[in-house]
């Protein structure tokens, strides 16, 4: 059961860069042409090496982490209108899942640890 926990921390946190990415060149942007806004995406880098790795200890850590995007997405989702409203819901409910997933696997393998 941690490896599909593993497996869904995984996608999730894929899953949210890409959004973040996407959401601030592309799909909705602050400013035409694109936001330095995007560069949030790069502290969610910062896990990626222990997630694939199965260091419990970078589930611990970025369980954390992620709640600062589950903020922003809950503030962007109350706050703004139209396709950044959706994208904000999406960010949310990718923080959801991947912090489901991290403290599920940490859960799971505290026996080994």
């Amino acid at each position: 059961m941690a490896k599909a926990a593993q497996v869904a921390a995984l996608a999730a946190l894929g899953a949210l860069i890409l959004l973040c990415v996407a959401w601030e060149l592309w799909l909705a942007p602050l400013r035409p042409g694109g936001s330095l806004l995007a560069l949030k995406a790069l502290p969610l880098a910062l896990p990626l090496a222990g997630i694939l790795k199965g260091k419990r200890y970078t589930y611990q850590w970025s369980s954390m982490l992620i709640l600062a995007y589950l903020a922003e997405g809950a503030t962007r989702a109350w706050s703004d209108k139209g396709l950044s409203q959706t994208l904000a819901l999406g960010e949310v409910l990718l923080s959801l899942v991947f912090f489901a997933a991290v403290v599920s696997y940490a859960r799971r393998t505290r026996a080994a640890a």
